[in-house]
């Protein structure tokens, strides 16, 4: 174990930990909500520091991130847990393990030892860009993060987090210094689904995505569009209207629903939905709108000015690209992102 990043403590050994927007104080012997941060007799312990639940190759399309370092491939990392409880998780078999369950089975969570420079050795050593923090919560490995991200820093690696955003600014200006891009997970536009799908609160992620924002990270945001929960024509046109009063340019991926985890009774995301989520952000005057988990189409790259295509997709793989130093080919307008 190693003693935890950002907390207090308290009386009676007891700690408050104000690493993510839950703000758990936790008592002498028990867990934060994550399930992976344990109080040890007045002292914050992570049990998941350098034990890799998941270590994969992606392409930086794949976080989804389509203005990052387009066509480069992506270091990707993760640990068991999660501060959220989301019914409808994709990576559940690990995001939904903790050690405080662990511990009342008396067996070990997942997980193989793995230390910040083997990761960063290894990923440069497979021709990767960047280190992704992902399909888990890198809030709840930040120590883990923490350390990989400055030492991919210093060897030139670019570091991403693929997150649910539900943590604290303390933490955004801990890895400020070495965190280049995000993908934020807006789930919904509504407290309410938030509280009884994510056992979460939706102001806490509108204030990441302020806050990163105001701190020079690159964002992209992801919407997964789940048939009677979140796709009403007035929770899409909030969320794009959000975006939109944020920043016209960041790009929002509206992603189709499949039955997994909890969820396998729901219907997959009809098309028409998803068109018509991507009509609303159009109108809402998004620039760039992305439609993931369909390949036929949706996944191309617009010129806000002449309208071409300056980057073409299928899938996760770029077929071409088209911008240069940052501008359209064509018309010489500058296209947001990170190229």
């Amino acid at each position: 174990m190693k003693e935890a990043f950002l907390y207090r403590k308290l009386e009676n050994q007891s700690v408050h930990c104000y690493l993510c927007a839950h703000n758990c104080r936790i008592a002498e012997g028990r867990f934060g909500f994550c399930g992976v941060r344990q109080n040890v007799k007045g002292v914050l312990y992570t049990h998941v520091y350098a034990k890799a639940s998941a270590v994969n190759i992606d392409p930086v399309e794949k976080k989804p991130l389509y203005h990052f370092f387009p066509g480069t491939k992506t270091f990707s990392i993760a640990t068991v847990g999660c501060n959220f409880r989301c019914g409808f998780c994709q990576n559940w078999e690990i995001s939904q393990r903790s050690f405080r369950d662990a511990a009342k089975d008396e067996i070990d969570a997942p997980g193989k030892l793995f230390l910040p420079p083997d990761v960063i050795k290894e990923a440069q050593g497979t021709g990767c860009g960047s280190i992704s923090y992902t399909y888990t919560e890198p809030t709840i490995f930040f120590e883990y993060a923490f350390d990989c991200a400055k030492i991919a820093k210093e060897k030139g690696l670019a570091n991403i987090f693929v997150t649910n955003g539900y943590m604290t600014k303390e933490a955004l200006l801990a890895v400020k210094p070495y965190l280049n891009a995000a993908n934020v997970d807006l789930k919904s536009f509504r407290d309410s689904f938030y509280r009884k799908i994510c056992s979460g609160s939706l102001e806490p992620v509108l204030s990441s995505i302020r806050f990163m924002k105001e701190l020079g990270v690159w964002v992209e945001i992801t919407t997964l569009i789940i048939p009677g929960e979140n796709d009403s024509r007035e929770e899409l046109t909030d969320i794009a209207g959000f975006i939109a009063s944020l920043d016209k340019n960041i790009p929002w991926h509206i992603s189709r629903f499949h039955p997994d985890y909890q969820y396998t009774g729901h219907a997959v995301t009809p098309e028409p939905a998803l068109r018509r989520a991507y009509d609303i952000a159009v109108k809402c005057g998004l620039r760039y709108v992305y439609v993931g988990n369909v390949y036929e189409w949706g996944n191309d790259t617009y010129c806000p000015q002449c309208k071409k295509a300056v980057i073409k997709r299928r899938g996760f793989s770029v077929l071409e690209n088209s911008i240069k130093r940052g501008k359209c080919l064509w018309c010489n307008t500058d296209i947001a992102g990170i190229f």
